[in-house]
């Protein structure tokens, strides 16, 4: 992206378009694994891919770091105009994720007798997520290798390198759901041994892309003579760490929560979540832009640009989430009967439908200003603000709210994102000033 003095309306959707693009085929994938499953005729598969989804949601989403902090890091590099720091960044962070991942392969068997432990659910629902779990499992080294190489990407602002990377993995991904559930009669292990292929494929096109930049496997041997300060390094991405554990801690007591209330609740969640991730990725779109804008203005000490960036976002991400509001509120039933044939769940799934249609105009404002901490690498603010949504937010809400069942349990999601954007509100005063 060129270094322009004023961001317009253009420059913002230069950025966010293609992710928007890149963002939106990874819920869509989750659709389609669900619409997959939720059309077969027990609805334990469909719970069973929940369960195994939200596992891997914790030690994927725990470990996206190692995209955050790269993009945020690369793209303070880019807005200095310091190659060779970006290079640095690289190499770091790739080792970084090679070493995790080696680590959870070797753990895998004790990780999934703790999942399973910590997880109530039914003994169908447990088998299902457990064959699902021991052949994704293997996918760890592709998608913690991609994370950093997307990371890096959207930091230099190569978000079409982006967008062409993640539809590479989605619709490849996609493609093998439908060959081997619906030719092949696979059914949880069709969804998981497609995710597996895809990611692997998605890492060899990552590292041809990377190739275009002058990247080759000599970036693990080469000294790039710049300095890195490895202690803040190592201080960004854990905090970084604990603030997405405490994302995906909520989102998994979420399920754990309704899978207690049945299978029928638990599917019918499952479903209704698909549309909040949705929306999540859709408005994360802008958030990466703001990343990009954020790091890049910081890099260039230009608090003109930084501040036009986050306006032009908040017009657009509040628009588009109201956008996403009405949409629900006028198709949300329609929407719900593509996912499943089930009629219990489609039931269930429209008792619960009012959250679906309110949460997006709350929640998109801790997406973007997530945007805003990660592109000034605030890692501390946004550790200390996830940790009070959770801790004294969150929590208290469901304890207090368990007597409404699962609408206490919406209430309490819908309490934490607001927690959250409002938390956050109170440090933009000083990112602004680049203090």
């Amino acid at each position: 992206m060129t270094q322009q003095n004023t961001i317009t309306h253009k420059t913002l959707w230069h950025l966010a378009g293609p992710m928007i693009l890149a963002n939106i085929s990874i819920p869509m994938l989750g659709m389609v694994d669900t619409a997959v499953i939720g059309h077969l005729e027990f609805a334990h598969y469909l719970g069973g891919v929940a369960i195994g989804g939200l596992i891997f949601n914790f030690l994927f989403w725990g470990f996206s770091f190692l995209r955050m902090a790269t993009t945020g890091l690369t793209a303070q590099a880019q807005g200095g105009n310091d190659h060779k720091l970006s290079l640095k960044i690289l190499q770091h962070s790739l080792l970084l994720a090679i070493i995790i991942a080696a680590v959870i392969l070797i753990l895998q068997s004790p990780i999934s007798q703790l999942a399973f432990y910590l997880i109530d659910s039914s003994e169908r629902v447990a088998n299902a997520a457990r064959i699902y779990f021991d052949i994704r499992i293997w996918s760890t080294p592709a998608i913690l290798i991609n994370y950093v190489i997307l990371g890096w990407l959207i930091g230099k602002g190569e978000t079409k390198q982006v967008l062409f990377l993640v539809l590479t993995v989605t619709i490849s991904n996609m493609v093998l759901d439908l060959i081997f559930v619906n030719c092949f009669a696979m059914d949880v292990d069709g969804v998981a041994l497609a995710s597996v292929i895809a990611e692997y494929f998605g890492l060899a096109v990552a590292l041809t892309i990377l190739t275009h930049h002058r990247v080759g496997l000599n970036i693990f041997i080469q000294d790039h003579h710049t300095h890195l300060h490895k202690q803040n390094w190592f201080q960004l991405h854990g905090n970084i760490f604990i603030r997405t554990l405490c994302l995906i801690f909520c989102i998994a007591f979420f399920t754990a929560q309704g899978a207690k209330q049945g299978e029928i609740v638990l599917a019918a969640n499952a479903i209704l979540v698909n549309f909040i991730v949705l929306v999540a990725f859709v408005l994360d779109g802008f958030a990466n832009a703001v990343e990009v804008i954020t790091g890049q203005a910081i890099g260039q000490k230009n608090k003109y640009r930084l501040k036009q960036g986050l306006v032009l976002s908040v017009i657009w991400s509040f628009a588009i989430a109201c956008l996403f509001s009405l949409s629900y509120l006028l198709f949300g039933s329609h929407l719900i009967n593509l996912l499943t044939t089930i009629p219990e769940v489609i039931s269930i799934a429209n008792d619960y439908l009012i959250w679906l249609i309110i949460l997006p105009i709350v929640s998109v404002w801790s997406y973007l200003f997530d945007g805003l901490f990660i592109g000034a690498t605030r890692s501390v603010e946004m550790r200390n603000t996830m940790l009070f949504s959770t801790l004294f937010c969150f929590l208290p809400a469901w304890y207090l709210l368990q007597p409404l069942g699962n609408h206490g349990l919406w209430l309490a999601l819908l309490i934490f994102l607001a927690a959250r954007g409002i938390s956050q509100s109170f440090y933009l005063t000083k990112i602004l000033q680049l203090k």
